[in-house]
């Protein structure tokens, strides 16, 4: 029970937090053309040109709300690959309060830059919409769709998301399918069940507002995400001469 209630301020977290503008990029509008691309989570002047590309789409799990920019999970990222010696930049395009919907609206501004692998966490908000989670997982093909009609050779790393029964235990079922759902439908796609899979409930790991992780939350969430990204970086890299 204290897991549901968790999930339930959590879900309702990702909906009503303002965005943290020094970590996420804005959403273009439809009729703003002139809109920045999203801020990469390190210095520009070491990831221009770097020779791979992650992109994480999300809300404001991937935004880091609450904490620095650098404590967040896609800065975390950067500096694994950074102490490793690869060329790799991981650019942060999470967005506080963003559905698939959105998601999907922006998705085409985002991969202006060339992408080898999309991280998709996106979908919390939809279940405190009650949307329909046929509606979310049409979006989330979309925005998967998108990716790899743009770049044939990225793989994405979709990172599932769970909502409490207060919408009903049939709608809880029918979201917790969304996105097992979704990964089985393509070879390039491997799915990530829970991104909070380690830190609800946990009062070390959630800032005190019961809704966004802390800066350690935030470190599991990169272990998380590292164990399925790390193989599929290693498969990017040129090998080395025999």
């Amino acid at each position: 029970m204290r897991l549901y209630l968790f999930l339930l301020v959590g879900v309702l977290g990702l909906g009503g937090c303002g965005q943290d503008r020094s970590t996420s990029s804005p959403a273009p509008s439809s009729n703003d053309t002139s809109a920045a691309v999203p801020a990469s989570t390190s210095d520009p002047a070491d990831t221009t040109g770097a020779e791979t590309r992650v992109l994480v789409l999300g809300n404001s799990i991937a935004a880091g709300s609450g904490v620095s920019s650098q404590e967040a999970f896609p800065a975390l990222l950067q500096r694994r690959v950074d102490s490793l010696g690869w060329d790799v930049q991981v650019q942060n395009a999470g967005v506080s309060g963003e559905t698939t919907a959105g998601g999907l609206q922006r998705i085409g501004w985002v991969l202006q830059d060339s992408v080898d692998v999309l991280v998709l966490e996106l979908g919390g908000n939809d279940g405190l919409r009650g949307i329909d989670p046929g509606v979310t997982r049409q979006n989330l093909r979309g925005i998967i769709d998108t990716t790899l009609a743009t770049y044939p050779e990225a793989r994405v790393l979709l990172a599932g998301m769970q909502v409490p029964p207060n919408l009903g235990q049939e709608y809880t079922r029918q979201f917790r399918q969304v996105y097992p759902t979704v990964a089985e439908a393509y070879d390039r796609v491997t799915l990530i069940p829970f991104i909070l899979n380690d830190i609800a409930g946990s009062d070390s790991l959630m800032q005190d507002d019961g809704i966004h992780p802390t800066a350690d939350g935030h470190r599991i969430i990169a272990d998380e995400v590292w164990a399925d990204l790390r193989p599929i970086l290693e498969t990017k890299r040129p090998q080395d001469p025999a």
